[in-house]
């Protein structure tokens, strides 16, 4: 035999009915005579509750309650044969006919007790029970209605009685037998003192009831029926990624519940768990799924723990004083004094040193235990031996769970990482020797944030999901997002990662979209739907929403973004940039994003900042991180530069051949942006810089390309005329390199701590020498690659590459 229990939302409308009636008929057609038992129907509860209330204040309640009979009764015309229903409204009216006598005699008396209330909410469930019972009948003519309060027996606690299990034992035991035959619907939530007054058994009742039944009949598993797929590894309304596990054990059930999981309230599983009844959790409107299983053991699982769970609004108060040093007893004191006044105490932590006591509980109990307190200890605290109690408000708890925790090395350490990453302050510790549960208390703006962080960070099988927001939309920008999206699968299927672009900005308009903006319409929804541009506005909104594994992506060629830099690692988010201007500012700057970057343990890549796409900046870290020396760095990283030299050749003029890269779109509108060398400088400089030497622009010898006429004409029109006026000398550089039988390069020197930069001819024994189109090419001579020094080389320009640099930098950092 199995229990059922149906909650409210179950039995909440004509269509969830017709789901419970579908699953018990199965059950039944399957041989089995399930024992039912139903809450009220969703939100009939609330609303008994609030026509008490408003019974004792002469509130009128009248309309309240004939909503409470068309709701029911609007059911049985749906689902009861027409020539069947006048009983079973004659039975409800009944029923409602003394609810609203005993309203009436509340609202006489302007007086409601807690034995009048429980009496008043307990309407609920034999009202609901009742008329699915004999909805049901017509189907399964043994189907009988069980009023529990006849068996279930507390005591005269009203709104939280506690069972006398003996007496409860035997009724129950005898009806089991009388109606060993019958399909039972049994009310939830309510039982009998001994002078026969009902009584309701606080949260979580109608399970209890469940528990209780199951546990004397012995049923073979105790099925609770929601509207969830079971016990979830967080809170899905804050984790989207958040699933059900399919078997956990007793212990791990009830840690998850007692820190906010409310698919079921702990002291339901006692029966069951002194039975050792497994307990599975079902969805009423998704019944072929299996569920979670709780059962005595838990077993092995693929996952380090089995779930996150929280309390999204506690108070923290502090208690700390040289009194309580070697004190024996003063935690019992402490501790009997607040469970006296029925103060939850929902997590304790104690410094080794006893000089201080940190424990939580719910906010509407912290003013309360302070002046408790502060009256049990008054003479240590006018002695000074203790400090006046101090209250923290807006914390939450966040509390891993799991068997597969105990003697598991790096657990702590793999739960403080993901908040540490992702800027979130740990205020207090606690974890029990039982190893099942390390609770954490945080600040309550943070805990969406950190559920989600740490839901990432311990279930490694799932994608991790990057939010990316991004500013500059041009070539590079709107390339990256095509590239996102065309790989986007192959990512989640290869690397468990999830590139979820949430902000885009360009100098016009800004957009953002906390559940992602599709990357194959962004730029319509852009252009229709963004605010206003200002990357102020941009970096605060992005710091605002608040999300776990942020990235902040620079695609501009604009200073504006690099001032925001360190105002964005201190927020713990990432930056990947190609954008040289941050790097290549004052040295004191570009130390100072670094040592932040590092201080708040996020990443800051820039590989396009030197060679677009090719691995250069990576490169030269891993030599330096694997203990390598770096004696010489020999370079040329312009595109432009390089395609320029390399097809001045033949009966071509160096006129010519730079009219050419620009009608090719090699270089910039103007091309001695690109001839001057500075954009080439920047690169060598941050080389310089990353390979430890902390060198300004200033300290770079760069080397002329152009003749100084040609740098000093007044527009680009001009610069043409004074190049061609210069072919002489071009022309002389390239017989000489003939004559000698080398090639013209532009070369980027690092050696012995000085760059510089300079036309060079280099023979066939250069590595340099063979470049051909606008490739860049690096050379870096070493310690361990003396004699043959490492190259890298490769398309040095172009949106493509560097797109798919910045791309590349990004699955580093979730990687």
């Amino acid at each position: 035999m199995k229990v059922l229990k149906f909650g409210g939302t179950s039995v909440g409308s004509v269509a969830s009915i017709e789901a419970v009636l579908d699953i018990v008929k199965h059950s039944f057609d399957n041989g089995e005579k399930p024992l039912i038992v139903l809450s009220a129907m969703s939100g009939v509860t609330n609303l008994l509750t609030k026509m008490a209330e408003n019974a004792a204040d002469r509130i009128p309640f009248e309309d309240d309650l004939k909503f409470l009979e068309e709701k029911h009764f609007e059911v049985v015309k749906k689902l009861i044969a027409v020539k069947f229903q006048n009983p079973v409204f004659t039975k409800l009216k009944l029923m409602l006919n003394d609810l609203e006598e005993i309203l009436q005699g509340v609202s006489a008396l302007k007086e409601l007790s807690l034995q009048s209330k429980d009496l008043i909410v307990s309407f609920g469930e034999r009202l609901s029970n009742y008329m699915v019972a004999k909805i049901i009948e017509q189907q399964i003519p043994q189907t009988e209605f069980i009023d529990a309060s006849h068996y279930v027996k507390t005591n005269s606690n009203f709104g939280n009685a506690q069972v006398n299990e003996e007496l409860t034992h035997q009724l129950i035991q005898s009806l089991g037998y009388t109606h060993a035959e019958k399909l039972m619907f049994v009310t939830g939530f309510i039982g009998t003192n001994d002078k026969g007054r009902v009584t309701t058994l606080g949260r979580g009742g109608s399970d209890y009831t469940a528990a209780i039944f199951g546990s004397v009949l012995e049923a073979s598993a105790i099925e609770i029926w929601t509207d969830v797929n079971g016990m979830l590894t967080a809170d899905p309304r804050i984790v989207k990624k958040a699933f059900s596990q399919p078997i956990l054990s007793y212990t791990e059930a009830m840690e998850l519940s007692y820190f906010g999981a409310k698919v079921i309230y702990p002291p339901t599983m006692i029966p069951a768990f002194l039975k050792k009844i497994p307990i599975v959790i079902r969805n009423t409107f998704e019944p072929g799924f299996p569920g979670t299983t709780i059962q005595y053991e838990s077993g092995k699982s693929s996952f380090p723990i089995k779930g996150i769970s929280s309390i999204s609004d506690i108070s923290v108060i502090n208690l700390s004083g040289s009194g309580m040093i070697g004190k024996s007893g003063f935690s019992g004191r402490l501790f009997t004094l607040l469970a006296r006044e029925q103060i939850n105490v929902v997590l304790i932590t104690q410094s080794s040193s006893e000089h201080s006591i940190t424990f939580a509980v719910n906010p509407d109990d912290a003013s309360k235990a302070v002046k408790l307190i502060e009256a049990e200890f008054e003479l240590e605290l006018e002695a000074n031996k203790l400090q006046v109690p101090v209250v923290e408000e807006n914390l939450s708890v966040l509390a891993i769970v799991g068997e597969n925790m105990k003697r598991t090395p790096g657990m702590s350490g793999r739960l403080f990482y993901a908040l540490g990453r992702n800027g979130i302050n740990v205020r207090a510790i606690a974890q029990g020797s039982s190893e099942l549960n390390i609770s954490v208390i945080i600040g309550k703006e943070n805990l969406a944030k950190a559920l989600n962080a740490v839901h990432d960070a311990f279930f490694a099988q799932l994608k991790k999901t990057l939010h990316v927001f991004n500013v500059g939309t041009g070539n590079i920008g709107s390339t990256l997002f095509r590239q996102i999206h065309e790989q986007h699968n192959f990512l989640v299927e290869n690397s468990d990662i999830e590139i979820n672009v949430v902000g885009v900005s360009n100098s016009r308009k800004m957009l953002f979209n906390s559940d992602g903006i599709d990357l194959t319409s962004w730029a319509d929804e852009l252009e229709e739907k963004g605010e206003l541009s200002d990357l102020a506005s941009f970096i605060d909104r992005m710091r605002a929403m608040n999300l776990p594994n942020c990235v902040f992506i620079d695609n501009t060629a604009s200073k504006l973004p690099s001032t925001y830099y360190e105002e964005i690692f201190k927020a713990n988010i990432s930056i990947v940039t190609c954008n040289k201007i941050a790097n290549s500012g004052e040295y004191a700057q570009y130390q100072k994003l670094h040592e932040t970057a590092r201080k708040h343990g996020v990443d800051f890549f820039y590989e396009t900042n030197v060679g677009a796409g090719l691995p250069i900046v990576r490169v030269l870290k891993d030599l330096m991180l694997s203990g390598d020396r770096i004696v010489k760095i020999e370079a040329i990283l312009s595109g432009t530069i390089s395609y320029i030299f390399n097809n001045f050749v033949g009966d071509s003029s160096f006129y010519e051949t730079v009219k050419q890269a620009q009608e090719l779109g090699y270089t910039e509108p103007d091309p001695r942006d690109d001839l001057g060398g500075v954009d080439f400088m920047r690169k060598m400089l941050i080389l310089a810089r990353d390979a430890g030497y902390a060198l300004e622009a200033a300290d770079v010898d760069l080397g002329a390309i152009l003749p100084q006429a040609c740098l000093e004409a007044s527009s680009v029109d001009d610069f043409y005329a004074e190049l061609l006026k210069a072919d002489q000398y071009f022309n002389a550089l390239k017989e000489k390199a003939n004559s000698e039988n080398k090639v013209i390069r532009y070369i980027g020197k690092l050696e012995e701590g000085k760059v510089s930069i300079a036309l060079e001819m280099v023979d066939e024994n250069h590595p340099f020498y063979a470049l051909s189109g606008s490739d860049n090419i690096i050379s870096f001579t070493t310690e361990r690659y003396k004699d043959r020094p490492l190259v890298v080389k490769g398309p040095g320009a172009g949106a493509e590459v560097t797109a798919a640099g910045v791309f590349a930098d990004l699955v580093n950092v979730g990687a």
